[in-house]
Formats: C-alpha cells, sequence, structure tokens
C-alpha cells in the first residue's frame, strides 16, 4: 500500500511539474511564452532592470485579479475555486520567473535553467529542497545547477512539486478569510499579490545577467 501510494504521489509531481513548465514556460492557448513575456518588456524599455520591473508588475497584477475573482463566491464555491486558482498562481509565477531568467539572458530551454525556475518557486525553502533531493550544490543561482546531471535535475523537479504541494496546505489556510464574500476576494487578491511579489525577488536573486559568450564580445568590439 504505502508503495501504490509513493508511486501515485510519483506521477502526481511528475504531471504537475510537466504542466507548469509547458503551461509557465512554453506557454499555449492565451498564454503566451515567458520568451515572448521578455521579448515585449524588452521591446517596451531599453533597460532590462526596468523590463524585469514591468513584467513584475504585470503578472503581479494577473495574480492579484485571478485571487480576487475565484475568492468572490466565499466558502460556497472555495473547494473548486482554490485548487483553480493556486494552479494559475503558480502557472502565473512560473511564467514570470522565466521571463526574468530570459531578460537577464539565461536560456529557459535548458534543462538546468527551467529546473531552476521551478525551484524559485519554493522560495526560502530552496536549498531544503535541493538538500532532501540529494543535491549539494553552492548557492542556488542558476550557474550552480548547470553541472547537475539530467538525472539529478529529474530528482529536483520531483522534490520542488512535493514542496509546492505542501505550500499549497499552507496557502490555503492563509484564505481563510475567503468565507466572507467580496471580503474574502479582497484577502485572497492581496495575497497572491504578495507571494507574487516575494518569488520575484528570489528570481532576482537566482538568476543574476548571465555572462556574454566570448564570439559576442568579440563582434562587439569588431564593431
Amino acid at each position: 500500500m504505502k508503495l501504490l501510494r509513493n508511486s501515485a504521489a510519483g506521477k502526481a509531481s511528475d504531471v504537475a511539474v510537466g504542466y507548469l513548465m509547458r503551461a509557465g514556460i512554453d506557454g499555449g492557448g492565451d498564454l503566451a511564452s515567458a520568451s515572448k513575456a521578455a521579448e515585449r518588456a524588452l521591446a517596451a524599455s531599453d533597460d532590462p532592470e526596468q523590463a524585469i520591473d514591468r513584467i513584475v508588475a504585470m503578472h503581479t497584477r494577473l495574480a492579484a485579479a485571478g485571487g480576487f475573482v475565484t475568492g468572490l463566491g466565499g466558502f460556497l464555491t472555495l473547494p473548486v475555486a482554490l485548487s483553480a486558482n493556486v494552479v494559475g498562481f503558480y502557472v502565473v509565477a512560473t511564467r514570470m520567473v522565466a521571463a526574468i531568467a530570459a531578460v537577464r539572458g539565461h536560456d529557459i530551454s535548458h534543462d538546468a535553467v527551467r529546473t531552476t525556475v521551478l525551484l524559485t518557486l519554493t522560495g526560502n525553502d530552496s536549498s531544503t529542497v535541493l538538500s532532501r533531493a540529494g543535491i549539494g550544490v553552492n548557492g542556488i543561482a542558476a550557474a550552480a545547477l548547470q553541472g547537475v546531471s539530467p538525472a539529478a535535475l529529474m530528482m529536483v523537479n520531483k522534490a520542488v512539486a512535493f514542496r509546492l504541494f505542501a505550500q499549497v496546505g499552507q496557502k490555503s489556510l492563509a484564505r481563510l478569510g475567503r468565507g466572507v464574500p467580496v471580503v474574502g476576494g479582497v484577502v485572497g487578491g492581496a495575497f497572491d499579490a504578495m507571494l507574487m511579489h516575494r518569488i520575484a525577488s528570489h528570481a532576482r536573486m537566482h538568476f543574476p545577467q548571465a555572462p556574454r559568450e566570448l564570439g559576442a564580445d568579440q563582434a562587439a568590439e569588431r564593431g
């Protein structure tokens, strides 16, 4: 029975990780990819840091709006609305982090970078997640996972998924104010906006400006 439970949990984590990467990083449907979000932000501002500010502001608005809408029904709609909002929140957060990484020159199609994007969602728990996955790295920045094997990255992805499942429970407790219609929507929106800003702060730390390739530098000097 325990083996079956572990197997089911493992499959659930694989599904969660796969969905976040596809929907949050690669995009789909009405949601443009993180790369496209980064391109649009850079097109609106020549300064990469201002572009990141735009990305954070946009995704914070999305998070706050999602939290507000799903909280309007109070406890009557809580069981369904909560699950939908939690999934939506983490998709938006994944897209934001990946877009920040792209603006700072990281290749978000690279497995190590994509794993770091997911790891960023765990916030202050990222070091613990790596430790429980059996990964010992010097720092949490994207470069720290570059030399990690594909199998090890998969272990980190699973550990991230399990940690996010635990955070969902904590996130649910923080939403008890949603028991009151309208007021609950305000509480949910404010909570999601605060959490999105916190994740953005971690993204800025985990994804410093990527060094330019030597060939690009030489080409610039010649030009």
